[in-house]
């Protein structure tokens, strides 16, 4: 079925506020997931709203709290998240950080302890929004077999960077996995076998059975040096946030652990030069007029899809499994009070 931006907000919102959510707390959360479905990353989206109120009703989520802050030097703020709303203790970090920037020059947020944050692109397009380049780091449960290993040792690890244009920002977002273990989930949730050469069973064979990968673990991108990438993130956010290591990380895809992962802020003054701006858009779209191997299918740079993708779903909608959007309206307290009503 097909749904608009409004209703999946308006839907999303609600069940959050009707399970203890602040109204702003619920909007936010609830506009990330409804981004990631709009980008196409359905396995960012709503498909993880139904863990998300389980974790709230089983107390390991904290729908209203911010987390808290301290400054562990000048220019580097520490949060402990307190099991809040990923995306809601993540931007108030941001946003009390990102106004020193033009005195400190650049400054790093390190938090522990909070839920799962979504796609990266988020934060580093609010940050580059602001002015500031931007850089994201999170760390996982090991879902990741390291190169020319079988068992699962590293988290997915992603990394996000954002820098401001002229134009839109730049915005890279990707997962040091081939793939992100959300996306195996979503491809059980609906019955699709996944590729070959993504994943290894519980045992380390290859598997297409994405019930088996994920009790396995996935393979890591590019061979050796997106391996590589992945356990230097693991080792830099758990040097910055205190927090766990892969193996000891619970909590960003199950209904009952408290999340016990980190994230990594980076916020940049960048330089003042005049005309800065004009000069990396016209490199952008010099790289996107470059010659295509394949004729008629031009040339795109990070986040040009996920932009289209927003822009098209902002005007005509987007899919969503109809099980999924019954399975959340059924969710809703507000719709069983309605139904009970008019059976009386």
């Amino acid at each position: 079925m097909r749904v608009s931006e409004a209703a999946a907000l308006a839907l999303a919102t609600r069940l959050l506020e009707e399970h203890g959510a602040p109204r702003d707390h619920a909007a936010l959360q609830a506009r990330v997931l409804v981004t990631a479905e709009m980008k196409g990353h359905a396995s960012h989206g709503l498909y993880r709203l139904p863990r998300l109120v389980e974790r709230i009703t089983r107390g390991v989520v904290d729908p209203q709290t911010k987390g808290t802050q301290r400054w562990r030097a000048d220019a580097v703020l520490e949060v402990e998240g307190s099991a809040g709303f990923g995306p809601v203790v993540a931007m108030a970090a941001i946003e009390r950080l990102a106004p020193h920037i033009p005195d400190l020059g650049i400054g790093l947020i390190a938090v522990r302890n909070a839920n799962h944050l979504g796609m990266l692109a988020h934060y580093v397009e609010a940050i580059a929004a602001m002015g500031l380049v931007g850089i994201a780091l999170s760390s996982s449960e090991a879902l990741v077999h390291p190169f020319g290993g079988t068992q699962a040792m590293l988290g997915t690890n992603p990394i996000a960077i954002g820098v401001p244009t002229a134009e839109d920002p730049f915005v890279l977002d990707l997962a040091t996995s081939i793939v992100p273990m959300g996306r195996i989930h979503h491809h059980a949730a609906t019955g699709r076998p996944i590729p070959e050469g993504w994943a290894r069973d519980a045992t380390g064979k290859p598997t297409t059975d994405p019930r088996r990968a994920k009790a396995g673990a996935i393979a890591p991108f590019g061979g050796a040096k997106g391996y590589g990438l992945g356990i230097a993130i693991e080792l830099l956010v758990a040097a910055l946030a205190g927090s766990a290591l892969a193996p000891e990380v619970h909590g960003t895809l199950d209904s009952q652990s408290p999340c016990n992962k980190g994230d990594v802020f980076i916020l940049i003054e960048p330089s003042l030069a005049p005309g800065l701006p004009a000069q990396l858009s016209a490199y952008l779209d010099a790289v996107r007029a470059s010659p295509s191997e394949v004729a008629g299918e031009p040339i795109r740079v990070p986040g040009d899809r996920a932009r289209q993708r927003r822009a098209a779903a902002s005007r005509n909608g987007f899919e969503i499994d109809q099980r999924l959007w019954d399975d959340l309206n059924a969710l809703s307290p507000s719709r069983v009070l309605a139904f009970e009503g008019q059976r009386s």
